[in-house]
């Protein structure tokens, strides 16, 4: 299934495990606090357990997304904030 991966960490070293968290799982960064990529419940749900153990729950937050191709292809990317050639590369050879 198709995943965003979005935070709020306060704290560099607990959002840098964050980070490798989601590139460990092969997700890939489209913004400095977002993630997207491909993965099954398993892997979800490994995910989400993760981050609930590294994560401070009073002042953190992280949303795991599902989404789908139709919602993807649906998108619309405005702005300087990512790397649009990169994200449609990746949208068209990875997610659709």
């Amino acid at each position: 299934m198709l995943i965003w991966v979005v935070y709020d960490i306060s704290d560099n070293k607990i959002r840098n495990k964050a980070v490798k968290a989601c590139k460990n799982k092969g997700l890939y960064r489209v913004q400095k606090s977002v993630f997207l990529g491909t993965l099954n419940k398993n892997d979800k749900d490994e995910l989400k357990m993760i981050m609930e153990d590294i994560i401070d729950k009073s002042t953190d937050s992280v949303y795991i997304f599902p989404s789908d191709k139709d919602f993807l292809k649906d998108t619309d990317l405005i702005g300087q904030g990512f790397d649009k050639e990169l994200i449609a590369d990746v949208i068209i050879s990875k997610f659709i």
